[in-house]
C-alpha cells in the first residue's frame, strides 16, 4: 500500500437499542451500497466524539432523545478505497438506549429494522461491525 495516499479519517456512531420484553431490539440501517450497518457519520469540527454520534444519530434516524451509556466506547479501524485515495478510517461507537422505536430515515438509507440480537448479528454486513455489537450486548447483559 503506498501510503502518501492514504487520507485518514474519523467518524463516530451509535449502537442504538430498546428494551422489548425480555429482550432487546437494535437498530439497523440499510445503506444504498447494499450494507447494513449503524449510524455515523464525520466528527465536525469543534464537536466531541459524543456530540457527533449524537448529532449523527438524529440526522440519519430522527431519534432525539437517545440515553448514552457513559461506560461502552468501542472502536473499530479499517481501510477502503475511493477513486483515487486509500482511507484509513478510525470509527468509535456509543450504546445508546432509545426510548421509542419511531425512526424516520434520511435521504442516506433506504431501510432501517429493528431485531433483536441474533438476527441483528445475521442481518450485518461486516465482520467488524458484528463484533461491536457483540460487546454491546455482553454490556448490556451484565
Amino acid at each position: 500500500m503506498d501510503s502518501s495516499n492514504t487520507i485518514k479519517e474519523k467518524s463516530c456512531g451509535t449502537i442504538v437499542y430498546h428494551k422489548k420484553n425480555d429482550g432487546y431490539e437494535f437498530l439497523l440501517l440499510h445503506y444504498p451500497e447494499g450494507h447494513w450497518d449503524f449510524p455515523k457519520g464525520h466528527v465536525e469540527k469543534g464537536e466531541t466524539e459524543i456530540e457527533t454520534a449524537l448529532r449523527e444519530l438524529e440526522e440519519e434516524t430522527d431519534i432525539k432523545d437517545g440515553k448514552v451509556h457513559e461506560n461502552f466506547r468501542e472502536e473499530m479501524h479499517y481501510f477502503f478505497q475511493n477513486k483515487e485515495n486509500l482511507i484509513s478510517k478510525n470509527v468509535v461507537f456509543f450504546l445508546v438506549e432509545a426510548s421509542d422505536q419511531d425512526v424516520v430515515i434520511s435521504h442516506e438509507h433506504e431501510n432501517f429494522l429493528w431485531l433483536p440480537y441474533e438476527e441483528a448479528h445475521e442481518k450485518m454486513t461486516f465482520k467488524n461491525a458484528k463484533e461491536i455489537l457483540k460487546k454491546a450486548f455482553k454490556f448490556l447483559a451484565r
